[in-house]
């Protein structure tokens, strides 16, 4: 699992590639934190295009991401998701947080 962070005017996109599973979504988390805290972007971007798997720690990290940004004002918008993580997340209710886009 890796993660790369792009930052672009007041807001950040972080391309996620891999499996997202109990470890790998605590060193994602930290890594998207921190770009947050940097740069108090008002548009957090998840882009899922490069998720071969997510199990639920994937619906927290995107939970969690959610509550950072809220506090500040911010939203989260969730980018490219496959068909069967896009469904994970319509079951757990994430579209009532964050919208879920194919671009």
């Amino acid at each position: 699992m890796s993660v790369k962070i792009s930052i672009e005017k007041n807001r950040i996109i972080a391309y996620l590639s891999g499996e997202i599973d109990h470890h790998s979504a605590l060193l994602l988390r930290q890594e998207i934190d921190l770009a947050v805290r940097e740069n108090n972007p008002s548009e957090l971007i998840l882009d899922f295009s490069e998720v071969s798997f997510m199990d639920s720690s994937g619906i927290g990290l995107v939970m969690g991401r959610y509550r950072v940004m809220n506090e500040s004002g911010g939203t989260v918008t969730i980018h490219n998701p496959s068909p069967n993580i896009k469904k994970v997340m319509k079951l757990s209710g994430i579209e009532k947080l964050a919208s879920i886009n194919n671009v």
